[in-house]
């Protein structure tokens, strides 16, 4: 039975693995077939499907698009996009400009806290084209001004904080136009993880849907066991394909160590509160996707191997 995991990040954005290294780790943690969606940029599918072709594991070229819905920012993945697509890459364009004028501002913001070479720290922990907060993040590590990522988010980086800058992200409908443009997929990711109340996630789904969305994450790296069984629920009851991936960035991402590690959530903790704290499984450490739903890779051919083998509702 073949194993997916739909959502991984290389160090083309705020991963720390080289995509090519991303792909060898992948296969040794028994992956099969493996979606490279790292953050507002293709940049890396390349280099990562020289090496599934050479080792022999499916990759699924796909992006994980940032978008501003109802003030806050959600995130969008695309499955097996054509990554010449002109209006794809011209909207991924727009949003990296945004970034990067994000990052200059985010330094800005800090060096009035006293917080020198903050943009110029972030910058060269990026090895990609995108500078995101958690490389100023790691950089706030780095030199000393807080303990752990987890501190530098609460301190410097979240909404309200110096060094904050609101996303200005693609609208819902243009994250959905790109993907479909590009012939790919549109899946809504880690829906636990949004400060969204029951009702405007259901809100979020249903404008999804309408613009062309197929697919939400059912199983996430940052869902606990019962949002997992929630979501499954709500993809059978608004006719959504389920998608799985770790959201995985590196051996040595934040979220593992410094989020806590609670499984289950506590009395009167949201979904979101429970994401937010618990350690991010593993790359390709995903449980079966649960009874009635529907894969989104139903009716995928993998390409790069022989035969048409996605087994609906197998994980592993």
């Amino acid at each position: 039975m073949r194993r997916f995991d739909l959502h991984t990040h290389s160090l083309q954005s705020d991963g720390t693995l080289a995509p090519a290294e991303l792909v060898t780790r992948a296969q040794a943690a028994g992956v099969d077939v493996l979606a490279l969606t790292d953050h507002d940029v293709t940049d890396g599918i390349a280099e990562a499907r020289i090496t599934a072709d050479r080792i022999g594991i499916t990759l699924i070229a796909g992006v994980e698009i940032s978008v501003t819905w109802q003030g806050q920012t959600v995130h969008i993945v695309g499955l097996n996009v054509d990554t010449a697509d002109h209006a794809l890459q011209q909207g991924l364009a727009r949003l990296r400009e945004f970034r990067q004028w994000r990052a200059v501002e985010i330094g800005r913001r800090l060096q009035k806290k006293r917080i020198e070479g903050a943009y110029e720290g972030a910058r060269r922990l990026a090895k990609g084209t995108i500078v995101s907060r958690t490389h100023f993040a790691r950089f706030l590590v780095e030199q000393g001004y807080v303990r752990g990522m987890q501190q530098a988010f609460k301190q410097f980086l979240s909404s309200g904080k110096p060094g904050h800058v609101p996303g200005q992200w693609a609208t819902l409908d243009e994250a959905v136009s790109w993907i479909r443009s590009a012939g790919g997929q549109a899946v809504v990711a880690h829906p636990a993880r949004y400060k969204l109340s029951a009702g405007k996630l259901l809100r979020l789904f249903g404008e999804f849907h309408e613009c062309g969305g197929e697919a939400i994450e059912v199983i996430s790296g940052s869902h606990p066991p019962e949002a997992t069984q929630h979501f499954a629920r709500i993809a059978a009851e608004q006719d959504f394909l389920a998608s799985a991936g770790s959201d995985y960035h590196g051996p040595d991402n934040f979220a593992g160590s410094e989020i806590g590690r609670a499984l289950a959530r506590p009395e009167g903790a949201s979904y979101r509160d429970v994401a937010r704290q618990k350690a991010w499984r593993g790359l390709g450490r995903l449980p079966a996707l649960p009874d009635g739903c529907v894969p989104v890779w139903r009716d995928w051919e993998m390409t790069g191997l022989a035969a048409h083998k996605a087994v609906a509702g197998c994980l592993s």
